[in-house]
């Protein structure tokens, strides 16, 4: 009594009180109170006591104890023992015959306490029957027939609705609780119908009773109630016919419509008995709502026969009367004029069920051609009202501010609308869906122009480009070209409200369609006039600049006409003024240098390369200039305004220099181009690489991306600015540990120039600037390497790069380097980050592949030759490769990382098996690699391992490595060392590769140690 009285004082205060600490206090008590076994006795006795009790009638109380009840029953109910479980389902009985009267929310608590306690001790006696027995006499009781109702609402939900992942009940107790609660259906059933037809004198009253017959209704239906129940006796059932009387009521409608919906989805003859209905769904319910605007019916409606037709496609394409009704039904569904979307929205999914029916149907056969003949007026009227439901509402078209966009309903409803229209071309043809799109009468300048149409059929031509392209037949897109030619000329107040949409969606478009409309050279001024226009404005940039970047792939050679690269060359000089998006901006510089490289005068081409680049070199020599130092220190604002603008000309650059290194293979020319712009831009360079404004990690990242792709595309052109570039990249890294891309850059000039020995030495003082940096030193732990992954992709994928590349002298020349990279790699490959863990291990795998080739190439060389750096390397880490490489096979992201591991250790065993033979075998063979695999088990925790693991697995692992090992020396050798594909051929690969994949599948459940 006085714990319960403690409670009753906690509840109060956290409703109560008006000081927040005493409620939190209050409600840390309650938490705390939740936890103890005394909860059950004291709630228990709080729902069970009689009127005489002191907490009796204190509905927020019993309200706590009954919601303790069911979160214990939930969470701890299984560790009940069996007699324990019993008194509690007759205590929580007792509880539901005291409060069928009280307060509805009480009891459904109650309720749901009772339910999962039943699904619990469904395995132990019959409690079910037992609880029915139960029930049957509450409803003699007063007013009992609501706790009945209660009861057996949530009584399926629980099985329906249980499938929390901390639920304690398995699969075969659910389905047997599932079968013991079916059995029962007639009585539930029967019940529900005597329910159905009490007639109460209050209107609220009965429309209250109906909603909560309905509610019940529903969770049996959802448990599968009607599963044994025959298609013709179900449609003659009389709560069928109350369900659909409910439908008239606006109370239960709701109820009555997911009732329906839960039939058709859950048995298969229901779609045909609904649909021998759906004259009296149309004319009673539908066309009285679309009459007087009831959304909430037209709504319901929309759902219901959507979901009728999309379960059953083959009735609705037989076109009965009932078919084709409910077709006509839902297209006034669609048409309806409705504030949002979600209307027409619901319907699509039927749409496109069917589309795809008809389609999908034997193509060239009668039956074919007889559907599409009923369809195609009906999928036609459909297009327009899609059309018409895809326009903007009047206030987006009526918004005369700078920046507008669609409506976030309208955006997701052309999403979904997209796929329908591909269907919708494919039936009808494309050139009667085109003649549906037509957009003509558009060949002068009128005010009264049905902007909202013309820019939805314009999403729609969009939308269906593929189909129409493929299809093969050319259009005539004059229509299109006189809205382009409009809409060329810039207000002078600039694009404002809807029309900038219409910008857009035309953009698209001529995007869609660049081959053809570029096909015509008239077009091209206007066209480019346009896209100009549509590029300097926010919500139109990115459609005009894609637009303009396929126009100029399609007719590059014929638009370097003077007049056309005048407007080319306005855009590029204003990409300074217009702040687009980065990707935006590459679109563009893309497009003109596609013009450019196709223009023949090579003095033309570089004048305007000149031309175009100029305000990027102004604005990297704004930046680097030493007059302008003071005034960035004044002013931070306008010095990251500096950077901003310095960065973008930087990435301009680098699009230039990326494309004419495509165009260097099939134009000769191009390579001059190359030169004369790299001259100009190496003193620029230059002063960047060597200024205190590198510290900037966007313009590190920006300078880096003109140097990589220079270095590519100008190959001989740049040897002799070697030297200068591997000491920017290796002392700008020293400066600024946290910009990779300095690293990133190295990695290309390795991939270029590594092979000239000549440079060796440069390239080992590189690897040993980036190696000793103090951001790589740090890397001697998983979990530093999960804070820098960036850092540890960009190191170990040097490194891989580095092995590959570089001539065998310099790898000689970096042992130290080597043997410190490979146990930072080795840390890393336990990393939880995905892409830095598999980088690592791919330096791993590349190191021991290239001193694995050496070895067979010459076996027996030995002094100052790579192979005695590698055994060096491997015999000094191999002991925490192999332990890293097992601990990276623990935790949940070991199953990505098998294969990777599985290979590292077969290149590992095969290395051993060759140093076997030669001289080296002191220092590293067979034996050496089975020490470093028992140090690497015996170091494992043993609560990581199973009972007899540590010592079963080193045995089993040792015999695989041997078979790996024999297979991977015996596919190297037999292709002549050509292969990359040694790893798991084999059975020995195979057996090593499984034995891996056991392993971390046994060990997904434990956490990395970090």
């Amino acid at each position: 009594m006085e714990l319960a009285m403690k409670v009753a004082e906690a509840v109060h205060v956290l409703n109560h009180d008006t000081q927040s600490c005493n409620r939190v206090a209050a409600n840390q008590w309650l938490v705390q109170f939740q936890q103890t076994h005394a909860a059950w006795d004291v709630a228990t006795a709080i729902l069970t006591s009689d009127l005489s009790h002191p907490l009796a009638s204190n509905f927020e109380v019993e309200f706590f104890a009954a919601q303790i009840l069911k979160r214990k029953i939930q969470n701890e109910g299984y560790l009940l023992q069996s007699g324990v479980k019993d008194a509690l389902v007759n205590a929580l009985l007792l509880a539901v015959k005291r409060f069928s009267s009280g307060h509805p929310q009480l009891l459904t608590q109650i309720c749901l306490a009772l339910s999962a306690l039943i699904l619990q001790v469904v395995a132990h006696g019959n409690p079910i029957e037992q609880l029915f027995y139960s029930l049957r006499n509450l409803q003699s009781q007063d007013n009992g027939n609501a706790a009945v109702m209660e009861m057996l609402t949530v009584l399926p939900e629980e099985v329906v609705d249980n499938q929390r992942i901390d639920s304690k009940i398995d699969s075969l107790h659910k389905i047997h609780y599932t079968q013991e609660l079916l059995s029962h259906t007639p009585m539930v059933l029967e019940f529900l119908l005597r329910q159905s037809q009490v007639n109460f004198d209050g209107s609220v009253q009965q429309n209250e009773r109906n909603r909560k017959i309905l509610r019940c209704l529903l969770s049996w239906v959802r448990a599968g109630c009607f599963s044994e129940i025959s298609p013709g006796t179900l449609a003659a059932h009389p709560l069928l016919n109350f369900v659909f009387n409910s439908l008239q009521d606006s109370s239960s409608f709701d109820l009555a419509i997911e009732v329906l919906v839960e039939l058709v989805t859950k048995h298969e003859g229901v779609p045909q008995i609904l649909l021998c209905r759906v004259h009296y769904l149309k004319e009673v319910l539908l066309f009285p709502a679309l009459n007087m605007g009831d959304m909430k019916v037209i709504g319901g409606l929309a759902c219901l026969l959507s979901e009728i037709g999309q379960a059953a496609p083959s009735l609705i394409v037989e076109a009965s009367a009932e078919a084709l009704a409910l077709a006509d039904a839902l297209l006034s569904c669609v048409a309806f004029p409705s504030e949002d979307w979600e209307i027409a929205d619901s319907t699509l999914q039927f749409w496109s069920t069917l589309a795809s029916y008809i389609l999908g149907i034997d193509v060239g056969g009668a039956k074919t051609e007889h559907v599409e003949a009923i369809f195609s007026p009906v999928f036609s009227a459909l297009l327009d009202s899609l059309l018409l439901r895809s326009q903007v509402d009047d206030s987006t078209y009526n918004d005369e501010s700078r920046v507008v966009d669609l409506p976030d309903g309208l955006m997701h409803f052309r999403m979904n609308l997209v796929e329908l229209l591909v269907d919708i071309c494919h039936l009808l043809g494309s050139t009667i869906f085109m003649q549906k799109l037509s957009i003509g009468g558009c060949a002068s300048l009128n005010l009264s122009l049905p902007w909202k149409e013309i820019e939805s059929k314009l999403f729609a031509l969009n939308a269906a480009a593929d189909v129409i392209i493929q299809d093969g037949q050319s259009f005539n897109f004059s229509a299109v070209m006189q809205l382009v030619t409009m809409l060329s000329s810039k207000p002078s107040d600039g694009l404002k409200g809807f029309i900038c949409i219409v910008y857009r969606s035309l953009a698209d478009a001529i995007g869609s369609y660049s081959k053809w409309i570029s096909a015509f050279k008239e077009n091209f001024r206007p066209l480019l006039l346009f896209l100009a226009i549509g590029i300097s404005e926010p919500l139109s940039s990115n459609a005009c600049a894609s637009a303009l970047r396929k126009v100029c792939e399609d007719a590059s050679v014929v638009i370097y006409e003077p007049s056309n690269l005048e407007i080319l060359m306005w855009i590029g000089e204003g990409l300074e003024k217009w702040h687009l998006s980065l990707e935006d901006e590459e679109e563009v510089m893309h497009a003109i240098s596609l013009v450019l490289g196709s223009v023949p005068n090579l003095e033309l081409k570089s004048n305007l390369l000149a031309k175009l680049l100029s305000s990027s070199y102004e604005a990297i020599g704004k930046l680097v200039d030493p007059e302008n130092g003071l005034s960035h220190k004044q002013n931070p604002a306008s010095y990251t305004q500096s950077l901003t603008a310095a960065s973008r000309g930087l990435h301009r650059i680098g699009t230039i220099f990326s494309h004419l290194s495509i165009s260097v293979a099939t134009e000769p020319a191009a390579d001059d181009l190359i030169l004369l712009l790299l001259r100009v831009f190496w003193p620029i360079l230059e002063k960047i690489f060597t200024s205190k404004h590198m510290e900037s990690g966007n313009l590190s990242i920006a300078a880096c991306r003109p140097l990589s792709v220079a270095i590519q595309s100008s190959g001989q052109h740049f040897v002799t600015l070697l030297p200068k570039v591997l000491d920017w990249l290796s002392t700008n890294f020293v400066l600024f540990q946290s910009h990779e891309c300095y690293i990133r850059t190295a990695s290309i000039v390795i991939e270029e120039f590594g092979h000239r020995e000549e440079y060796g030495p440069l390239f080992v003082t590189m690897f040993e600037r980036f190696t000793h940096s103090t951001s790589v030193m740090a890397l001697s732990s998983s979990y530093i390497c999960d804070q820098e992954p960036d850092l540890v992709e960009a190191y170990t994928n040097f490194a891989s790069t580095y092995i590959r590349s570089c001539n065998k002298g310099a790898l000689s020349a970096s042992g130290s380097l080597l043997e410190v990279s490979i146990q930072k790699a080795a840390i890393c490959c336990t990393a939880m980050h995905r892409g830095a863990a598999l980088a690592a291990m791919s330096y791993l795998s590349c190191f021991l592949d290239v001193g694995l080739v050496s070895l067979l190439e010459c076996l027996n060389c030995i002094e100052g030759s790579f192979n005695t750096t590698a055994i060096h390397v491997i015999s000094h880490s191999g002991e925490g490769l192999v332990s890293n490489v097992v601990y990276a096979l623990l935790g949940v992201s070991a199953m990505s990382r098998v294969h990777k591991c599985a290979t590292i250790l077969q290149q590992l065993a095969a290395i051993c098996t060759l140093s076997e033979r030669t001289s080296w075998k002191p220092i590293l063979c067979w034996q050496t690699l089975n020490g470093w695999l028992q140090s690497a088990v015996q170091a494992l925790p043993a609560e990581y391992l199973n009972h007899g693991e540590a010592e079963t697995l080193v045995p089993l692992w040792s015999k695989a490595l041997a078979d790996a090992a024999s297979d991977y020396l015996e596919s190297k050798n037999s292709d002549g060392l050509k292969s990359d594909f040694g790893h798991m051929q084999g059975k020995g690969g195979r057996v090593l590769k499984r034995l891996v994949r056991e392993f971390a599948d046994a060990h997904r459940n434990i956490p990395n140690l970090t």
